[in-house]
């Protein structure tokens, strides 16, 4: 499969993404330290893997998805949920600073809860409709060659972060 590239390395993201719900869902049972610690490796997750992808995805991927379907506006929503994730990436470290400088409120314990429900959720979907929707379109009409060099390159650029 040519697009194996792009899957193999949503698995590979994909129990960092399952952080975000899990570190949610136990919020009320974790220390203020153990907390924090998790935090601090959600947010790196983030800034050293998941927006490098998101990034690399804009740059590469979605001009060839575009030309293929025809329309370079083709994954303008998908872009638009890059910009969501990152203001939600942002909004996560302003309030794992917070948490470390003033403690837990319930005002913080709710809006951290808010944005790592709604980080998780956002890109869970976003890599759904990657894998089910323009993935497949890849497979039937890219060429071989040109797909193994994008996703050489999309790899290479991710990772370079």
């Amino acid at each position: 499969m040519l697009t194996q590239p792009l899957r193999d390395e949503h698995a590979h993201l994909l129990p960092h993404i399952e952080a975000l719900r899990t570190v949610a869902d136990t919020l009320d049972h974790m220390t203020l330290e153990a907390l924090g610690a998790a935090l601090a490796d959600l947010e790196l997750f983030l800034s050293d893997h998941l927006i490098p992808h998101a990034e690399a995805e804009d740059r590469m991927l979605y001009p060839v998805i575009g030309r293929v379907m025809g329309t370079a506006e083709a994954t303008a929503t998908m872009s638009r949920d890059h910009v969501e994730i990152g203001r939600l990436a942002h909004e996560l470290s302003t309030l794992r600073k917070a948490v470390e400088r003033e403690g837990l409120s319930d005002e913080r314990r709710a809006a951290l809860r808010r944005v790592l429900y709604g980080l998780y959720t956002l890109v869970k979907v976003h890599f759904a409709k990657e894998e089910e929707i323009y993935l497949p379109l890849l497979e039937e009409r890219l060429p071989a060659p040109e797909a193994e060099r994008l996703f050489a390159e999309l790899a290479h650029a991710e990772h370079r972060h």
